[in-house]
């Protein structure tokens, strides 16, 4: 597992104690400090200290995710792959469940349902299976493709799946940009000779309560440009793949699930810039060949007219 994190000292030693947890246990994690100046770092040493399973590489200034999950992949030396962001936890039996699968169906990678967890007081509380998340994940699939299962794309995130090491030979992050996953996982779908879903929840992805998180920075205009690109990149993997149904599927969950809240926020913000970028991105989809066979709510359909 390649475990990275920046200042996240408060949440790192839940994301460790779920790995500890694991009913398969033979696993082994990278924890990379991506120039963290709180106690991260110290926790990653500590945790190295006492288990053997964990190793620690350092940057000592930040370089991003992209660049840190980068540099867990060169060094992975095991059959399998995963990611494990430092503030989310596994669910007891994710690897047990990910790693059998793979071993049972030999496809390229994995891929499972995910939950919120959200702050309520001083603890968090698992919220439910999206049904976008159980759209890609339910029922299970076994050495399916992206031509039998195009919702599968809705899965756009590294840490609900665990990869054949192999599949990773020339596979890597986007760079100093943010939401670095959506473009490889659309480069996972379309490349992978078979790939399996299962709707066992793998993952708890936490909800910072500070607002910390990039996924709850998207009000920043730097954010959503990072954010358009990657929604047009996975996009154009797909359309060059030639998976219309899967850009169809695609596009279906931008429209239900980004759209709204970018549009909510560029209604309001007090940048221009803003709701153009957001404009130029809205006659982007409605020129696509796809968006005739997409399916937007009446709410949205009325919004996108604007």
């Amino acid at each position: 597992m390649i475990v990275p994190g920046r200042d996240i000292a408060a949440f790192a030693p839940a994301a460790l104690d779920s790995l500890r947890a694991q009913t398969e246990t033979r696993w082994r994690a990278i924890l990379i400090d991506d120039g963290s100046v709180d106690e991260t770092g110290a926790i990653f040493a500590d945790a190295a200290a006492a288990d053997t399973r964990f190793t620690v590489l350092r940057h000592e200034a930040s370089r991003g995710l992209g660049a840190a999950r980068n540099a867990g992949v060169a060094r992975v030396d095991t059959p399998y792959l995963g990611f494990l962001d430092g503030d989310d936890e596994l669910t007891r039996e994710a690897l047990t469940r990910l790693t059998g699968t793979l071993a049972e169906t030999g496809s390229d990678f994995v891929a499972g349902a995910y939950v919120r967890l959200r702050p309520h007081g001083d603890t968090y509380d698992s919220g439910r299976v999206q049904p976008w998340v159980a759209a890609a994940t339910d029922p299970a699939r076994l050495r399916t493709s992206l031509a039998r299962h195009p919702r599968a794309v809705s899965n756009i995130v590294a840490w609900s799946k665990i990869s054949s090491t192999d599949f990773w030979h020339d596979l890597r992050f986007p760079e100093g940009v943010a939401y670095e996953d959506q473009i490889v996982a659309q480069q996972m779908y379309t490349r992978a000779r078979s790939f399996d879903v299962i709707p066992d929840v793998v993952v708890r992805w936490r909800v910072r309560p500070d607002g910390t998180s990039i996924t709850q920075g998207k009000a920043q205009l730097p954010v959503l440009r990072d954010y358009l690109a990657a929604l047009r990149g996975g996009i154009r993997v797909l359309q060059d793949a030639g998976e219309r149904a899967a850009v169809t599927a695609r596009l279906d969950l931008i429209l239900a699930m980004d759209m709204p809240s970018l549009l909510d926020i560029a209604a309001t913000h007090d940048d221009p810039a803003y709701a153009a970028e957001v404009a130029v991105f809205i006659d982007e989809l409605r020129a696509l060949p796809e968006f005739d066979d997409a399916s937007p709510d009446e709410a949205i359909a009325a919004a996108l007219s604007w």
